[in-house]
């Protein structure tokens, strides 16, 4: 019989069993990765909730996890590089790397990527173990550790919108939604020289944790009217809207400053929603969207080295893998206690 790990499997909603599955090990061209940290990403909760996301329909056995980072413990043939110890950060992703979006650098969209932790592409990565293509695994520096290493995914989202939206020093930025996503955002907006930045939430700890990170003010949606509160002021150049709802991408349009833009960060879980063209038009405002990421994981793990990005203030919760089934319903149904949760692997 050969070797075997533990893996966390998702089996129906709210249902999540630990079980042995076969240890994977490194094919050409891959790594084989002893998992360290894996971060509890909206999406988990998501699946686990109701089943389903979108147009992704959890319909057999899956790993949840894509937000991850570990030690390599084997190399594939062909891969250079690497050496075992090393510790890396995973791009869950893998593109197929020869279609037109591939070529033309937008690997992201690839109509064939297989990305980890959903339905009918890949698993994912809570689990002891993970093969993983070596051009998508990135070392990490020393002070860079594996906690953080994971949450590069999460950071690389932030990344790309911050570099959609052109944000520069001096502009007046707001952000809807104050989870993971919307953190790294204010992160990276304060690594540019952003400084004139407002969080909307309608969860205090997040705003609390919002305001910790460097946020100029912090909203209440619902205690106060945040389009009344913030067009009183001329509106904001930058708008981010990292909640995905139905209320806070229609807020996000109508509180935009004259030539500024709006940008479509996170994902609603219904796909047709409400916007305000009319501002945006009047305004001349733009409207871009962000679909996960693209080159961002060497800019997001050099910024953590360097120290601009304090990327590990945002976790509120660490769990250990052993108790991962309590742990992600606890995150999932203690929205207002639980900021960001990562699950931890023993050695």
């Amino acid at each position: 019989m050969g070797l075997t790990m533990k893996a966390a499997v998702m089996h129906a909603p709210r249902e999540i069993r630990m079980e042995e599955r076969p240890r994977p090990s490194a094919a050409p061209g891959e790594l084989l990765v002893k998992v360290r940290h894996v971060g509890i990403c909206g999406s988990d909760m998501h699946f686990l909730k109701d089943g389903r996301l979108g147009n992704w329909v959890v319909d057999a056995p899956l790993i949840l996890g894509h937000e991850s980072a570990g030690e390599v413990v084997e190399l594939g043939a062909g891969v250079r590089g690497f050496a075992v110890g090393d510790t890396v950060a995973l791009e869950p992703g893998v593109p197929c790397g020869a279609c037109r979006n591939c070529m033309t650098g937008h690997y992201n969209l690839c109509p064939e990527m297989s990305f980890m932790a959903i339905p009918h592409e890949r698993d994912g990565v809570f689990c002891e173990y993970v093969s993983h293509p070596a051009k998508m695994c990135f070392k990490l520096p020393a002070n860079v550790g594996t906690l953080e290493g994971g949450l590069c995914e999460p950071l690389s989202v932030g990344l790309y919108a911050v570099e959609k939206s052109g944000a520069r020093l001096g502009q007046s930025a707001v952000i809807f939604g104050s989870g993971c996503i919307g953190l790294v955002t204010l992160l990276v907006l304060k690594a540019v020289g952003v400084v004139d930045v407002t969080v909307v939430d309608v969860v205090q700890k997040r705003l609390d944790k919002a305001l910790e990170l460097g946020a100029r003010r912090v909203i209440r949606g619902d205690w106060e009217d945040a389009v009344a509160a913030l067009m009183a002021t001329g509106g904001c150049d930058v708008v981010f809207d990292a909640a995905g709802s139905p209320v806070t991408a229609l807020q996000a349009t109508r509180v935009v400053a004259p030539n500024g833009v709006v940008v479509m960060v996170g994902m609603a879980a219904d796909p047709v929603i409400g916007l305000d063209v009319g501002t945006l038009a009047a305004r001349e405002a733009r409207l871009e969207t962000i679909f996960r990421y693209r080159n961002h994981y060497p800019t997001a793990i050099r910024a953590v080295e360097s120290g601009v990005i304090p990327l590990k203030n945002i976790v509120s919760h660490v769990f250990p893998f052993e108790q991962i089934a309590e742990s992600i319903l606890f995150n999932m149904d203690n929205p207002n206690e639980v900021v960001k949760g990562v699950i931890s692997f023993a050695d």
